[in-house]
């Protein structure tokens, strides 16, 4: 074997050689690359502006359940960087995305922080971010679900309810008319013809009332209100309902309990439980309105020994226009949204409605809202304290004004 031959052996060996050595370092510096991606828990570049830039819940969580980042509406649910997630359904839809790596999307109700008593309806969904970390982006649904309900609710029940005022109207008018030469039956129809008219317009302030309260943006003006000021007010308005019927109307329990929110829509609610409590009492008994300070929250309980709620009729009692009791609500001019406004205005202010009924022995609904610290200004300022007081005055002023008649 020549010499050139020799080179050109040893050349093309050193060239295998070589190449191989590059392959292998290259493989290597792959394989330390995606070890040290997977057992990375750094958020990718970028990621925390995006978050940042987002209206809705947002988070990244590592393959423990632990938050790395989180957008600012997270804040809402609870959500916050260096916890895990407290909701079971949440933590479920990351490990059911972990295991399928395939992008999954749930909807459920969460709670946000501070507002226990007011579940949201969201839409999860949980998307793979890398091999180690999951995306999960959190929209709140219950806005557009409420608004969903209120259309269907105006066109299926009001034209219906309508029905009734507008007909004897109509059938008032003609009667009027056909007795124009008889003063006394004009006068008799003509009063009747009044009573329906108010009723009417009654009927029509209180469905834009629970519509306002089931709109998106129906309660806006959240300020601290005195529940001392909300009972007082609400009680003062059916004073005279209350001595009427011969009903004893009293007020107890805790004191100085202050909620975040509208002082005339919490003085209407409360009040639709009085007039509730007052008309479905028979003359001689009492009408009790209470307050409890439970912890974190404020209970006003209105309570009447009335003739009280069959256990089939409590399953649907908040519903729009239903009536328990169909002849007894007619005949005291009762419209069906008493009780869906009291629900509603509770639940725009982060709380529930209880009841407890047995037939012919009583009732007890009870508001339970989120409580708030006394304002700094209560003891200090006396001008802020007459404001509030004033503000609550003219609620109460304009409960009586629009709800003429009875829940």
């Amino acid at each position: 074997m020549t010499t050139p031959q020799i080179a050109l052996i040893a050349l093309a060996i050193g060239f295998v050689i070589g190449v191989g050595l590059v392959a292998l370092i290259t493989w290597a510096y792959r394989a330390r690359a995606k070890v040290a991606e997977e057992s990375s828990t750094d958020v990718p570049q970028g990621t925390s502006d995006v978050l940042d830039s987002m209206d809705d819940a947002a988070c990244v969580i590592d393959a423990s359940g632990l938050v790395l980042a989180v957008s600012h509406a997270a804040a809402r649910f609870g959500i916050e960087i260096g916890a895990t997630l407290d909701n079971p359904e949440l933590r479920q839809l990351v490990r059911t995305v972990r295991s399928t790596s395939a992008s999954t999307t749930e909807t459920m109700r969460l709670t946000r922080a501070g507002f226990s008593l007011d579940p949201r309806l969201v839409s999860a969904r949980a998307s793979m971010l890398g091999t180690r970390l999951t995306l999960l982006i959190i929209r709140d649904v219950t806005e557009q679900e409420r608004l969903d309900q209120v259309r269907r609710d105006f066109v299926a029940n009001t034209s219906h309810e309508l029905k009734t005022p507008v007909g004897a109207v109509s059938l008032l008018a003609e009667a009027v008319d056909s007795a124009a030469d008889d003063p006394a039956q004009v006068r008799i129809f003509a009063a009747r013809l009044s009573a329906e008219a108010a009723r009417l317009g009654q009927l029509t302030g209180r469905i834009m009332s629970l519509s306002r309260l089931q709109a998106a943006d129906g309660v806006t003006d959240f300020d601290p209100v005195s529940i001392d000021e909300v009972i007082a007010s609400s009680v003062e308005a059916h004073a005279v309902q209350a001595d009427s019927g011969g009903v004893e109307l009293t007020k107890g329990g805790d004191r100085g309990a202050f909620v975040r929110g509208d002082a005339q829509i919490l003085v209407e609610a409360v009040s639709n439980l009085v007039a509730n409590a007052i008309v479905y009492s028979p003359s001689g008994s009492r009408v009790g309105v209470g307050v409890k300070i439970e912890g974190d929250t404020v209970e006003i309980a209105v309570s009447d020994q009335g003739i009280g709620i069959s256990e089939s009729d409590r399953e649907r009692i908040f519903e729009r226009f239903y009536r328990a009791d169909e002849a007894r609500s007619r005949r005291t001019g009762g419209t069906g949204l008493g009780l869906s406004i009291v629900k509603h205005a509770t639940q725009r202010h982060g709380g529930e409605v209880r009841v407890w009924s047995r037939p012919s022995r009583g009732s007890t609904f009870t508001m339970v809202l989120p409580r708030i610290d006394a304002p700094a200004s209560n003891d200090t300022n006396p001008k802020s304290k007459k404001k509030r007081a004033r503000k609550t005055a003219k609620a109460a002023t304009a409960v009586r004004v629009r709800n003429g008649e009875h829940a």
